[in-house]
């Protein structure tokens, strides 16, 4: 979801190399941190509904907003934030994104907690580019690519593990203390970042008008609107799992492992993926998540509008979902560096702000499916990724 950043600075010497790779790990704490913050709500949406005297579809739409505020806000964050040193960006970030939360966990109507998402998405979109560069300037080159994946391991890690946490802890308290859980690992996290992070200077700034011209690009107008169609067909009905997977006829008792399941698939198709992407390309390795995601989705709308209840498929279906609704980025990520590989860093940038884009509009679709029926809800998802699968075969030639 982020990229390997331009560093602003030499490589440090051995010593402080072999502390910055242990330095990484803090920081893969707080994209973990915003990462769970991030997914959690989905693990509870139903209680937030419910509490808030709101529709399932209406409580969803908490995670699009979120989503689209950091797809809008990225690029201008990291233009604005540049020179910044990055300790005090990173600490100032975290403690945000722990402030907004707070301001969620006591939000006293739907209206507020949405306002209280839109402030997190600030923090977030701050926290995790800034990351990632501070990441590449501790180590040596050569070990920027390690620093990198760990750094980038905390958001993977929340995508298994932030729902399921989310729901249990929702089971175990409520929504509004799970909420104040994610608040204190935030704040836990800016603390120890500040008190191991060394000081390191502000980064030249990029203009925004130069992040954006490379949209004038005709590879990079025609692969990132697939990021979006992924995201939509392949997510889009995720932040109302819980309705969905009671549909497929998973009870209460199941929610929490089947979520994991999900999750567990998302990490092992974004590890697949990058391997199959290396060995075949990415065209092919797009056919197929496309497909995957058409024919998942649709074997849901059938198991679903049938009432077919066994548990076995639904977990199946579960892992199937994450597999292929996650296994499409790195693949996205080698058009777009492939397309225009001067503005590496600046084109990966705007695959983020798509995908995060693709996850509000898919959330607002999902919820507006949804309004009609599970079943329906998850065919219109398998169409979307049939136009999404005609759509690659017009733009295959961008490889």
């Amino acid at each position: 979801m982020t990229t390997l950043p331009t560093t602003s600075q030499e490589a440090p010497a051995t010593g402080a190399a072999r502390r910055g790779l242990g330095s990484t790990l803090i920081l893969a704490l707080g994209t973990f941190a915003v990462g769970t913050d991030a997914t959690a709500m989905a693990g509870f949406l139903p209680s937030v509904a419910d509490t808030l005297q709101v529709s399932h579809a209406v409580a969803g739409q908490v995670t699009a907003v979120f989503a689209i505020s950091y797809a809008l806000l990225a690029p201008l964050l990291a233009t604005v934030t540049a020179r910044i040193p990055r300790r005090a960006l990173l600490v100032g970030s975290l403690l945000l994104l722990a402030l907004a939360d707070t301001a969620a966990a006591l939000a006293p109507s739907y209206l507020a907690l949405m306002a209280a998402r839109v402030l997190a998405s600030v923090g977030a979109a701050t926290y995790t580019p800034a990351a990632a560069a501070v990441a590449a300037d501790l180590v040596p080159p050569a070990q920027r690519g390690r620093a990198f994946a760990v750094v980038i391991g905390g958001l993977t890690i929340a995508t298994a593990l932030g729902v399921p946490l989310g729901n249990l802890a929702d089971r175990l308290l409520d929504w509004r203390t799970a909420i104040g859980l994610v608040t204190a690992l935030t704040a836990l996290c800016a603390v120890a970042v500040f008190a191991v992070m060394p000081r390191l200077p502000g980064q030249p700034r990029v203009p925004l008008a130069r992040r954006l011209r490379a949209l004038r690009h005709p590879g990079v107008l025609a692969v990132l609107p697939l990021t979006v169609l992924a995201l939509t067909a392949g997510y889009g009905l995720y932040p109302y799992a819980i309705p969905v997977m009671h549909a497929l006829g998973a009870g209460d008792d199941a929610e929490m492992w089947l979520l994991a399941l999900y999750g567990t698939g998302a990490v092992l198709g974004n590890l697949v993926s990058g391997a199959a992407v290396d060995r075949y390309g990415p065209i092919r390795v797009l056919a197929v998540s496309f497909t995957a995601i058409a024919v998942t989705m649709a074997g849901a709308a059938l198991v679903a509008g049938a009432g077919v209840h066994w548990l076995p498929l639904t977990a199946l279906l579960m892992v199937a979902w994450g597999v292929c609704g996650w296994s499409q980025t790195t693949a996205q990520q080698v058009r777009l560096i492939s397309a225009v590989p001067q503005e590496a860093s600046v084109v990966i940038g705007l695959n983020s702000s798509a995908l995060y884009l693709g996850i509000a509009l898919g959330t607002g679709f999902g919820g507006f499916v949804l309004e009609s029926s599970v079943p329906v809800a998850l065919a219109a998802c398998s169409g979307v990724a049939v136009l999404g699968l005609g759509y690659l075969a017009l733009t295959r030639r961008y490889r």
